[in-house]
């Protein structure tokens, strides 16, 4: 009789599928197995073809005009014929007063948006959380989103409406014997302006992430909760907060990566002359010297300016909150 074999002893190694066998080209596995998921799956790549087109035609491909930031652009001669200047064009940026302007409306601005701006729809879907009505949460959140679809041109004509001298309020001011205030050009209301009505266009839409993120928490965790007595209160501090934790993290170190976009679309449609010393940012500086006055090489120096100092914050915040115990992006 033979002696038993163990079926341990027979089993294949897991390992052997991944492993080169010996004499074989090197990686020559992994890629054979690629090709055979990609004929396998291949209506699956077809599905994720044109997302990748537009990354490669509108993310990638344009990074070889960022050569201009370093070269004297002229579009007669193009971008490969402009003669190299080096780091010209980053001297005189940093030589014009008012680039430290335009950089401080920038961070105030910005900052504003995300001090009282990214608290707004997490508060929002915490609340919506709690209604049970389910026509009423519906409703709400139909209102709440709409705005986010109007452009700024339509939601930033609507605000001049109400805030222009002849507008609503004013109109209301007048009623009530008031003076009446150009608020749009005037310095001390500007700004708000400009952080009210981008949270008041924005925040339904964001709360969406929460509002997924809010239907992943274990349901099981709240009769935990209860169980032991916690009441709502408690129950929102220790299990919904702690739940939703890990999409705040990542929805912060985003927001802080887009620390220096103030947000063209909304400042332009409301900026004008009279309020440039505390309404002007960069990326209307680069609109006026790019397309108005044609000095692509400072506009590209400009905005490569922003994007390195968004890439350090993003970098930056990621290992400051990996270090923190929190969930980050890498």
């Amino acid at each position: 009789m033979k002696p038993y074999a163990s079926t341990a002893a027979k089993r294949p190694s897991p390992h052997r599928f991944w492993r080169v066998p010996p004499g074989s080209r090197s990686g020559a596995g992994p890629i054979r197995r690629s090709a055979a998921a990609l004929r396998r799956h291949y209506w699956l790549y077809l599905l994720l073809l044109p997302s990748l087109l537009y990354f490669v035609l509108f993310h990638f491909a344009p990074y070889y005009g960022l050569s201009i930031a370093f070269k004297d652009f002229s579009p007669v001669r193009g971008i490969a014929a402009s003669p190299w200047v080096g780091w010209k064009h980053f001297a005189a940026i940093f030589a014009d007063p008012d680039f430290f302007r335009l950089l401080r409306n920038t961070l105030f601005i910005s900052l504003y948006k995300l001090l009282f701006g990214f608290p707004v729809p997490i508060v929002f879907a915490l609340l919506l959380n709690e209604v049970r009505l389910a026509a009423f949460k519906r409703t709400i959140q139909t209102v709440t989103y709409f705005p986010h679809f109007l452009s700024w041109v339509v939601y930033g004509g609507i605000v001049t409406a109400f805030l222009t001298p002849s507008g609503v309020i004013n109109s209301l001011l007048k009623a009530l014997e008031l003076d009446a205030v150009n608020f749009l050009a005037d310095h001390r209301y500007f700004r708000p302006i400009i952080i009210v009505t981008n949270i008041l266009k924005e925040f339904g839409w964001s709360a969406i992430i929460y509002l997924a993120a809010l239907a992943g928490v274990n349901p099981e965790l709240y009769q935990s909760a209860r169980v032991d007595g916690a009441n709502r209160l408690q129950q929102l501090v220790h299990v919904t907060l702690p739940g939703i934790m890990p999409t705040v993290t990542l929805m912060f170190i985003i927001s802080l990566s887009h620390i220096l976009d103030a947000g063209f679309e909304q400042i332009y449609v409301m900026l004008n002359p009279a309020v440039y010393a505390v309404g002007d940012i960069i990326d209307t500086y680069v609109y006026r010297l790019g397309l108005e006055r044609g000095q692509f090489s400072i506009a590209t120096a400009v905005g490569l300016f922003k994007g390195v100092i968004g890439f350090v914050l993003i970098v930056t915040a990621n290992t400051l909150l990996k270090k923190l115990g929190q969930r980050t992006i890498w």
